[in-house]
């Protein structure tokens, strides 16, 4: 199912004229959430985000990918941006993030610092002069945050 949603929501949002930043899917027992971040040149609208919500609610509708019932919110990234690939990580290196982990590393699951590297499997945090080596395949969520 995570693979045709990605499809649905990756042509979906480019055939409309956007890039997809990345998207969050948490689904629960009875009920889902389903959040899009779009971007384009020039900044996002409101009615842009309105389009791309309808057409893609239509298309999940239709093809019946979440099999409860569903919120779908779809915004511009923000300037608290989240992070989703190796390469939006490497754009802000020098810039201060919050690392959520689902495990724990060196006895923490939460990290707030300055990110300092990022290669294709990990990144690198520097908390309070230490330095934190955070595997992406570990990572629950990152975004950016404003000093």
């Amino acid at each position: 199912m995570h693979e045709q949603l990605d499809q649905l929501i990756n042509s979906t949002v480019v055939g409309l004229g956007f890039e997809l930043w990345g998207y969050e899917y948490r689904p629960h027992s009875e009920s889902a959430l389903l959040r899009i971040f779009i971007e384009k040149e020039g900044g996002i609208s409101i009615d842009n985000c309105t389009q791309v919500s309808r057409q893609i609610g239509a298309a999940l509708d239709v093809e019946d990918l979440i099999p409860v019932a569903y919120i779908l919110e779809v915004s511009s990234p923000g300037i608290d941006r989240v992070l989703f690939t190796p390469e939006q990580y490497h754009r802000y290196i020098g810039e201060q993030l919050k690392v959520r982990t689902r495990s724990p590393i060196e006895g923490r699951r939460n990290f707030r610092g300055s990110l300092e590297a990022a290669t294709d499997t990990h990144v690198s945090v520097l908390v309070d002069n230490e330095t934190f080596e955070i595997p992406f395949d570990v990572v629950d969520r990152a975004r950016l945050v404003m000093a």
